[in-house]
């Protein structure tokens, strides 16, 4: 356990990195509880979400939050060696889900996934395959496309974000100036892809656009208000490409949460939205 209790760390070894998994103990009374499996923001740390952890435990539902690779607990701390990008953060998701399999069996699993962890997940059901997965949540998840910002906001989304691109490729690494925490630059290549052509791009010589229309598991997407990376056009964009799929799209707003939020702040007033996923979880289809 963790100093206060809360979870368990473990770790996952993926093809020589190491991939932080924060295990929380079952919901007391709840017998084959669904599990959630969290996958963080750009930079975010596992431990963030603990408020919202706990808010899906009082919902009933069992969790566990994975590091995204060189994040937190996870390995390799990105630098200019690092060659890694969205194919090795969907694939990471995967190791996660195998890691947590003696937990899982007998019980329905969701992936939850938060901004760019979100498209991690997504992109692993769409690229591995959805077998063993039975729901997708995404909370405040879009694609950066500079073109779905509303008013003049996009003119500056695109500088921005090929600014650092560009600076990601000079550097050999992103620092983490202002945005986003230290990440490798394959990861700022893909993101900073899907920010000027909105489209994801091709991943170890998959389609991707076409992986995920193709994708058929049933996406709870909720986008948050007063969100300043991901306004709900950005998350509008990302659900129209999922074709195939049955798709629950919401929003998140300061009245049902109690409290104002943006992009993050809503962790901790997250509640609301934790009894929201445990219904979307009850309703599921069996596999």
């Amino acid at each position: 356990m963790n100093a206060t209790g809360e979870y368990r760390q473990e770790f996952v070894e993926v093809d020589g990195a190491r991939i932080g998994l924060q295990v929380y103990p079952d919901p007391e009374g709840v017998a084959d509880a669904p599990l959630v499996l969290i996958t963080p923001a750009m930079g975010v740390r596992a431990r963030y979400y603990r408020p919202f952890a706990a808010a899906l435990r009082a919902a009933g539902l069992a969790v566990a939050v994975a590091d995204l690779r060189g994040t937190g607990e996870s390995t390799p701390k990105p630098g200019r060696a690092c060659r890694y990008g969205y194919p090795e953060l969907a694939a990471d998701v995967g190791a996660a889900l195998a890691a947590l399999k003696s937990r899982r069996d007998g019980r329905r699993t969701l992936l939850l996934g938060h901004s760019l962890g979100g498209q991690a997940a997504l992109l692993h059901l769409a690229l591995h395959g959805d077998h063993d997965v039975d729901g997708l949540a995404l909370v405040a998840v879009g694609v950066p496309w500079w073109r779905s910002y509303p008013g003049l906001r996009g003119y500056g989304v695109l500088p921005y974000t090929q600014g650092i691109a560009a600076t990601a490729r000079l550097l050999g690494v992103w620092p983490g100036w202002g945005f986003g925490g230290r990440q490798a630059r394959g990861v700022i290549r893909d993101w900073a892809y899907t920010a000027r052509t909105g489209r994801f791009p091709h991943l170890d010589g998959v389609d991707a656009e076409a992986a995920v229309r193709a994708l058929r598991t049933p996406v709870l997407a909720v986008s948050v208000d007063d969100d300043q990376y991901t306004p709900h056009e950005t998350v509008d964009h990302l659900c129209a490409k999922l074709a195939a799929a049955p798709v629950a799209r919401e929003r998140y707003t300061p009245a049902q949460a109690g409290a104002r939020m943006d992009h993050f702040t809503w962790v901790r007033a997250s509640a609301p939205l934790a009894a929201r996923v445990a219904r979307f979880a009850a309703d599921l289809p069996a596999r």
